[in-house]
């Protein structure tokens, strides 16, 4: 069984805990606009999984919070997380450059 996705604001940082997998992204997903208003950094360095459910979480994320005019920053990313991202050959802009 996957480990659990968990979550919590902080000002306008939101911290992921956990796996962000095809198994844990629906509670998340379903709770998203609420839990993503004012949000201006998503801190990924709780994460030990994300697969490509994760990471499709992850660009309707950005993109919600780019529809509100808001840059979303992200902190944290795996190494792993980075080179799936590459794997997929995605656009560059369609998430922010990985910080710290």
């Amino acid at each position: 069984m996957a480990d659990e996705l968990n979550w919590q604001r902080e000002a306008a940082t939101l911290h992921l805990t956990g796996e962000l997998d095809s198994d844990t992204v629906g509670s998340l997903w379903r709770q998203r606009e609420q839990i993503m208003a004012g949000v201006k950094v998503l801190d990924l360095s709780g994460l030990s999984r994300v697969d490509t459910s994760g990471l499709a979480l992850l660009i309707h994320l950005v993109a919600f919070a780019r529809r509100q005019n808001v840059e979303v920053a992200l902190l944290g990313a795996t190494e792993n997380l980075q080179t799936l991202t590459k794997l997929y050959n995605l656009p560059e802009n369609i998430l922010p450059a990985f910080a710290g």
